[in-house]
């Protein structure tokens, strides 16, 4: 490679690292948003909003894809259990923004990995070695240091907890669908278009029965759930577009920064020592399934 050719990748690089943290900020925001809602709206009705308001953000995709031919699902029944997974995970992940410390609530999500790797082997029939088992146990032992079960008055509510970690699940589960739908060759516009269309229809369904008509700053804070959750799927969408995926991974953590910084400015949230050393186990298993898997990913 020529001395042109590598400062021109080292400055690309440097762009998608970028743009990933300027996703993981946007996501972290997003996420502010729901918590601020303070549980006033229905859960499904966030959800259809933050989907309705996103979509035509979206469609700013469909012309680099090649245009509407490009949305025709190869898989449709794929497309229907990544919705189905891609909403358990939603659904965790906002009632856990509501409920808990928004920081909390974000690392807790960070069992994703965890539960991928336990899948992998289930699903995908792939060999898991014992460092990254080691890793799993690791990470659910931060788990227990975050919410502190049986600890009194310092315990974290359990149902909130509870669907974080099914939050997690779900985001694992969607991930796997997302893997078959992409060596099924489905662009992954697509996937990303369908997701957002069959959750605004299971959504919309699910909000009749308990819809509330919000106000003013109430909708604000949905178009905005919607409308920077897009933007954060676009700037990481373009991101992973100029980055190698084993260099960028890693900087998605920052959104636990983003969303700490969030929690204590706007709610007085900060985590104490405890929480903090949860965080860092949380967050160094995930880590360590990323760097296994890359060694592992090299060598073959």
């Amino acid at each position: 490679m020529s001395l042109p050719e590598s400062a021109g990748v080292a400055k690309a690089r440097q762009r998608a690292i970028l743009l990933v943290l300027a996703a993981s900020a946007s996501f972290a925001l997003a996420a502010a948003a729901v918590k601020a809602l303070a549980g006033e709206i229905p859960l499904a009705q966030v959800i259809l909003f933050r989907n309705l308001f996103a979509l035509p953000f979206l469609l700013l995709l469909v012309p680099r894809a090649g245009g509407f031919a490009a949305l025709r699902p190869r898989a449709p029944g794929m497309h229907a259990l990544r919705t189905l997974f891609g909403m358990m995970g939603m659904v965790g992940a906002f009632a856990s923004f509501t409920w808990l410390p928004l920081a909390t609530a974000t690392v807790l999500g960070f069992t994703m990995p965890l539960f991928l790797t336990a899948l992998s082997v289930v699903v995908l029939r792939e060999r898991v070695g014992w460092r990254r088992w080691s890793a799993v146990v690791v990470g659910f032992l931060g788990v227990l240091l975050v919410a502190r079960p049986g600890a009194a008055e310092q315990a974290l509510p359990l149902v909130p907890v509870l669907l974080a970690l099914l939050g997690g699940l779900g985001w694992a589960l969607a991930m796997i669908t997302i893997r078959r739908l992409g060596e099924a060759g489905e662009p992954g516009v697509t996937i990303v278009l369908w997701f957002a269309i069959g959750s605004s229809l299971v959504a919309g369904l699910a909000t009749i029965p308990v819809w509330v008509t919000p106000d003013g700053r109430q909708w604000l804070l949905l178009l905005g759930i919607g409308a920077i959750s897009a933007l954060a799927q676009l700037l990481m969408t373009e991101a992973y577009r100029r980055g190698e995926t084993t260099l960028l991974a890693p900087f998605e953590y920052a959104g636990l920064i983003w969303t700490m910084s969030l929690g204590a400015l706007f709610w007085g949230e900060w985590p104490g020592l405890v929480d903090l050393l949860g965080f860092a186990v949380l967050v160094g298993a995930g880590l360590f399934i990323w760097w296994r898997e890359t060694r592992l990913g090299v060598r073959r």
